[in-house]
């Protein structure tokens, strides 16, 4: 296994072993583009020497503001190569959430997608003493924002490519700055999504990312001849590793979406070998398979129906090319001609050799139906400052309850206290400006801290309970693991996020956000009149189906000796979705405990007395940055001590 001591270093490798392969395509105008490996080489060359010619210097921090773009990730490569340091932005965030993360790195480059973003970055830079220099890749509506500060992207590597016709030996030059690069060179500064407070800026090295990825690579034998599409936000490692510091170290394909919009559309065009999604990816993909089988004809629907009881009876089987009967052969044949083929086809998974998943935990049954359909779906545990990878699911020891055994190179422990530990390549160097924080993730001898809550079994599987710090106690003394409680509820298709309250409290209760997509389909087909989320969330029957699917989830906690004191006892349905504007989820979709705690303590407190209903009025942050209230009158509901009769609504959407 080759180890090369930069990232850069590997872009030069692929345009001298694999320059006439595909390394990138972008979707645009319906087009699909493409760049070889040595047309990237040479957008990195002159991209790099136009930045050096702006001033950029090493050790210099560049935040890079966008979505999935090739001159985005051209833009990582041709700041590495210089040795500067690319600090990588959520595109979503609102500017006074930018401000902290570009004050904080010493931001002093902004890289950003288009005209949005340059308008949130302008107006807060009287803020940000650092900041003097703008790129741009869209041009796009920019055409009159004159400034000696403001430059397109293909005007700086169009100046480059001048200072290396007019002298030659730039591009030697180019070269010694990134032979001047070693594998403990600080490579790029990923902040967390900070959960519980101010981002924290982990810093990872060239080192760190290289070994982590060479050996992901070995793992799943991923080599020059996988594509991979590029969606997830380029601020989250797992877009970092999956698509980009796997991709230059294996030679594989990167493809970039049109928008979010097309993501679907176009990995189905595209077909990727290599897919990574969270789970409410897959559970977003399956619902729509199933609301596409409830308006189907009922011959359709019946041959749907059967051929998918063989695939969870035999599927997984098939999988692990396990040897079956010559009859159950022929007949998963013909679902695979009839059913699975064509609809793998439809969610563009047909050529998938290798899928993950990870962040949050993915019902069993929902796993189980991708598999089932022959996609080698798999989970994987890791965190930022892991550069990825701790755990992974080795191919043949799939289990819908763990993550995996450790990763190559990489150390398991278990803490007396049930906290996971991990010693590997892949640890960060540390957090930016704060070392204390450093200092109580990390130990002296290279074990981190994960913070989450978890045992290995006996197979040697690592299964992850809950965040560590979350776990708290009812206080008749059970245990009380929201996380895991929420989970089982988000299982459900007609559930998109939930936030479980118990801590130190008499029993559970919970907020509960319903899924849109699948309710208001669900309300369609049951002739439901609503005008609204809010209208809709309220709806008595709406409240019977999860009330039912509350019953479900409490049989189940109470069949587990740890856990059988946290069933919930009472809920409410949340008048709006929980929105990362409104700074009630993180940027990756990550409930913000302490925020949610403090925005909705009256209905909290509501749900701890005796009142079947709570007014509130809650202020929203619209697209556009305005700002407006939402006012509703939520009913609370007890859970029933049995089902009684819920009727055929819900169960129809059970």
């Amino acid at each position: 296994m080759q180890t090369l001591p930069s990232l850069p270093h590997y872009l030069l490798r692929n345009a001298e072993q694999y320059g006439d392969l595909v390394a990138m395509r972008h979707k645009d105008l319906g087009i699909w583009c493409e760049w070889t490996w040595a047309e990237v080489y040479r957008e990195v060359r002159d991209y790099a020497i136009g930045l050096q010619a702006l001033g950029l210097k090493p050790g210099e921090k560049v935040a890079i503001i966008g979505s999935n773009r090739p001159r985005l990730y051209w833009s990582f490569a041709a700041i590495q190569s210089i040795g500067a340091i690319p600090v990588p932005m959520y595109a979503d965030s609102v500017a006074d959430e930018m401000v902290f993360v570009l004050e904080h790195a010493g931001v002093r480059f902004a890289v950003c997608q288009d005209q949005e973003q340059i308008d949130k970055v302008l107006s807060i830079k009287d803020q940000l003493a650092l900041l003097d220099t703008l790129l741009y890749d869209e041009p796009r509506g920019l055409r009159d924002y004159d400034s000696d500060s403001i430059h397109s992207i293909v005007q700086v590597q169009e100046q480059g490519r001048k200072i290396l016709q007019s002298d030659a030996a730039e591009q030697s030059k180019w070269h010694d700055s990134i032979d001047q690069l070693i594998g403990e060179n600080l490579c790029v500064m990923l902040y967390t999504s900070g959960t519980t407070g101010q981002p924290k800026g982990v810093m990872l090295s060239h080192q760190n990312l290289i070994v982590t990825s060479l050996n992901a690579n070995s793992f799943d034998s991923l080599d020059h001849t996988e594509e991979t599409i590029a969606y997830l936000p380029l601020a989250w490692v797992g877009d970092h590793v999956f698509s980009y510091t796997q991709s230059l170290t294996a030679g594989y394909c990167v493809c970039c979406p049109e928008s979010l919009d097309t993501v679907t559309a176009d990995r189905r065009e595209i077909a990727p070998t290599y897919f990574f999604a969270p789970p409410r990816v897959f559970e977003s993909l399956l619902t729509q398979i199933n609301v596409a089988m409830e308006d189907a004809g009922r011959l359709k629907r019946a041959m749907f129906d059967h051929f998918i009881a063989l695939a969870r009876e035999h599927g997984e089987a098939v999988l692990n090319g396990e040897k079956l009967a010559l009859s159950t052969q022929l007949h998963y044949a013909l679902g695979k001609l009839l059913v699975y083929g064509p609809l793998k086809n439809r969610i563009g998974m047909s050529r998938v050799r290798v899928a993950y998943t990870a962040g949050e935990a993915i019902g069993p049954d929902i796993f189980r139906f991708y598999r089932s359909l022959g996609i080698n779906l798999k989970q994987l545990y890791g965190q930022t400052e892991a550069s990825v990878y701790i755990t992974a699911q080795p191919d043949g020891q799939i289990d819908a309850d763990t993550v995996g055994t450790p990763s190559p190179q990489v150390e398991l422990n278990i803490a007396d206290s049930g906290e996971v530990l991990y010693r590997s390549p892949g640890v960060f160097l540390g957090y930016y400006k704060n070392e204390d924080a450093t200092a109580s993730t990390k130990t002296s001898d290279g074990w981190v801290h994960t913070g989450d809550a978890g045992f290995i079994d006996e197979k040697g599987h690592l299964r992850i309970i809950d965040r560590g710090k979350d776990v708290g106690k009812l206080t008749d003394g059970s245990l009380f693991p929201p996380k895991y409680i929420e989970n089982k509820l988000k299982f459900f298709s007609t559930i998109k996020e939930v936030v479980a309250f118990g801590d130190q409290r008499d029993y559970v209760c919970a907020f509960v956000n319903i899924d849109l997509t699948a309710v208001s389909n669900w309300a369609e087909r049951n002739n439901i009149v609503y005008a609204s989320y809010q209208e809709l969330a309220g709806h008595p029957l709406v409240y019977d189906m999860v009330e039912s699917h509350i019953l479900k989830v409490n049989e189940d906690l109470s069949a587990e000796p740890r856990v059988a004191g946290a069933c919930i006892r009472r809920f409410l349905i949340l008048h709006k979705e929980l929105d990362a504007d409104d700074g009630e989820l993180t940027r990756t979709q990550k409930v913000r405990r302490k925020f949610i705690n403090e925005r909705y303590a009256p209905l909290i407190e509501a749900l701890y007395s005796d009142k079947k209903s709570q007014f509130v009025s809650t202020t929203v942050v619209f697209e556009d940055g305005r700002k407006g209230t939402i006012e509703a009158d939520v009913v609370i509901r007890d859970v029933s001590a049995d089902e009684h009769q819920k009727g055929v609504q819900v169960r129809k959407a059970s």
